[in-house]
């Protein structure tokens, strides 16, 4: 078994993801990819158009907690890591590990509740530590 934890850090609109060797905070940014939809809607928005787009931006988050849980199926599957760490946002957390797949969820031994997307790697270490 791949003794690395993988741990992921993500919102709706952006995952980044880490390793640590084992159980240390000795963070390690592995990917980092953005929900380019999200920034689009985020974009319209702003510029206060009339129409209502929380049905869509629902299923763009859902779409993008599809694509966070289909690429740690596959670091999975390619044995990238032996444990997993989710931090999200309590809603986006739920739908990634709802899209997860029995396999890969139980390689989850830490949920976290918390949104830590915008932090820096010194930031999110300094936060884990804590825990």
């Amino acid at each position: 078994m791949n003794d690395k934890t993988w741990i992921v850090v993500a919102d709706e609109g952006r995952a980044r993801v880490f390793q640590a060797p084992g159980l240390t905070r000795d963070l390690e940014e592995v990917d980092d990819f953005v929900n380019v939809a999200h920034s689009a809607t985020t974009l319209t928005e702003k510029q206060a158009v009339e129409f209502s787009g929380s049905e869509r931006t629902e299923k763009e988050r859902d779409k993008f907690a599809i694509q966070v849980a289909e690429y740690l199926e596959q670091a999975r599957l390619h044995q990238r890591f032996g444990r997993l760490r989710l931090i999200a946002e309590s809603k986006f957390l739920g739908m990634i590990l709802s899209s997860l797949s029995a396999q890969t969820r139980e390689l989850v031994f830490e949920k976290v509740s918390k949104d830590y997307s915008t932090l820096s790697i010194k930031e999110i270490q300094e936060h884990l530590q804590q825990r």
